[in-house]
């Protein structure tokens, strides 16, 4: 039988809070799971399922070449439940790992409402629970919660703002001009997987003048503190007041893609990516916006091809939270602060953290939910090399300069140079990801303990 403190809490029914609960109860330990929908929902949820994807329905590159697929390799090593349910949903992506949101969602609810040692409750947590607990409640935070860890820690929090691409119909895009293709050829399907909007130079000055002149939504009070946006999921419309060929460089940019109309490369591409088991639905890849509804209708529209484009879900932006995790957190992602406040400890996991992206929320999950478990059996906590890409990402969240400190997603350059220089960029990568792969056997030979002790306690 468990004591009281044996128990862990987590808060939060995203990515990370889902994982930090999967992995603590797969090691034995008994879970109370908060998730406040449907009771109170959220600006930026639709349904009441657990890891609901609010924003782009992609996880990233597959290959272990790509930062996004050797953390997403690392923690499919690890027994991610997050990395298992995606791959169980997948859609066809090019070289990446995009889902279905339904059967995504679906995977992850089932699993957890199902595992014997999860007690899923669907309420809001609006105080510190007293004993060990994990707080992974995400970007949209409550007020009631943020205040009560802005009191906990004595620090304020920061604020971004994070924005979710239109959905089309696709019976509704035009292929007399939008063609199917993947960039350089690669992809699942033989035609392609993208729906590609090819644009010429007048054609892409027209959208971008309507882009700029569009009407935006105005600022929330809630939301009027700080207004900084994350560099890599940047509102479309700002982009574009950077320069006339900011888009040209990002999501606009055409390179390994020809129209077939032309045979030639077009001067700039808008990228459609499908979001459903069905391939009924596609997201404008990029396009996160904060435009006004009727405003984007009128903007996307101008986009060959989507001329008559019918929109499902138009963008939208939210506040993201996050704390200053240099200043509060150590290598477990255990608040520090905690130690002198309160007698049980308390650890923070997902976008509040500042792990970036869906497989950097699932990171942090999965490592705090394993800390919890050592630290409940009286274990050191879990060291992850700094070869590896989830060691060097969680290394920079606690270590970074805490005066400039922001998000930040997996990438090589966290990683500490090769003893042997590899000068060509892509082998480089591969070297790093055999490193990577390498020093990350003694971890899973830790967490393979840690779950066999469970086994052990099961069959005494």
């Amino acid at each position: 039988m468990h004591t009281v403190a044996e128990r862990l809490v987590v808060v939060g029914g995203g990515l990370a809070g889902c994982e930090a609960a999967w992995q603590a109860a797969q090691c034995g330990v008994p879970v109370i799971l908060y998730e406040m929908r449907p009771a109170r929902s959220s600006p930026a949820h639709a349904t009441d399922r657990l890891a609901e994807l609010v924003c782009s329905n992609s996880f990233g590159a597959r290959a272990t070449d790509r930062a996004l697929g050797l953390l997403k390799e690392e923690l499919r090593q690890l027994g991610s439940l997050i990395i298992a349910a995606a791959e169980a949903s997948a859609l066809p992506a090019g070289g990446a790992l995009a889902v279905d949101r339904d059967r995504f969602a679906a995977a992850v609810t089932a699993a957890i409402e199902s595992h014997p040692r999860i007690e899923l409750r669907r309420e809001e947590v609006v105080a510190l629970p007293s004993g060990p607990t994990i707080i992974a409640t995400g970007p949209l935070t409550s007020d009631a919660l943020a205040d009560a860890l802005t009191q906990l820690t004595g620090a304020e929090h920061l604020h971004f703002f994070d924005a979710m691409a239109p959905i089309v119909a696709v019976e509704t895009v035009n292929t007399a001009i939008a063609f199917r293709a993947s960039r350089y050829g690669r992809g699942e399907q033989a035609d392609g997987d993208y729906l590609n909007c090819p644009m010429t130079e007048a054609e892409y000055d027209r959208f971008r003048e309507a882009l700029l002149a569009a009407e935006t939504t105005p600022v929330r009070d809630f939301e009027r503190e700080d207004r900084r946006f994350f560099e890599a999921c940047l509102p479309i419309e700002v982009l574009a007041a950077r320069g006339r060929e900011a888009l040209l460089y990002g999501p606009l940019r055409p390179v390994g893609l020809t129209d077939p109309r032309t045979g030639r490369r077009p001067f700039a591409v808008v990228q459609l990516r499908q979001d459903n088991q069905a391939a009924t639905l596609y997201n404008l890849v990029g396009f996160q916006t904060n435009l006004r509804w009727p405003e984007q209708a009128r903007v996307l529209r101008l986009i060959p091809g989507l001329e008559r484009a019918e929109f499902v879900r138009f963008g939208q932006m939210h506040r993201n939270t996050f704390v200053n995790s240099p200043r509060l957190l150590d290598a477990s992602l255990r608040l520090r602060a905690a130690d002198d406040r309160r007698r049980a400890p308390l650890w923070l996991a997902g976008q509040i953290t500042g792990t970036e992206g869906y497989v950097g929320s699932t990171l942090s999950g999965l490592v705090a939910g394993l800390n919890a478990v050592c630290h409940l059996r009286r274990l050191p906590p879990l060291a992850l090399p700094a070869t590896t890409l989830s060691g060097a990402l969680l290394r920079y969240i606690v270590t970074a300069d805490p005066e400039s400190f922001q998000p930040m997603k997996a990438n090589f350059g966290l990683l500490p140079p090769l003893e042997t220089p590899v000068r060509h960029k892509r082998e480089r990568y591969q070297a790093y990801a055999r490193r990577a792969l390498a020093d990350l056997e003694p971890v899973l030979a830790a967490v393979r303990g840690l779950r066999r002790a469970t086994e052990r306690r099961a069959a005494e």
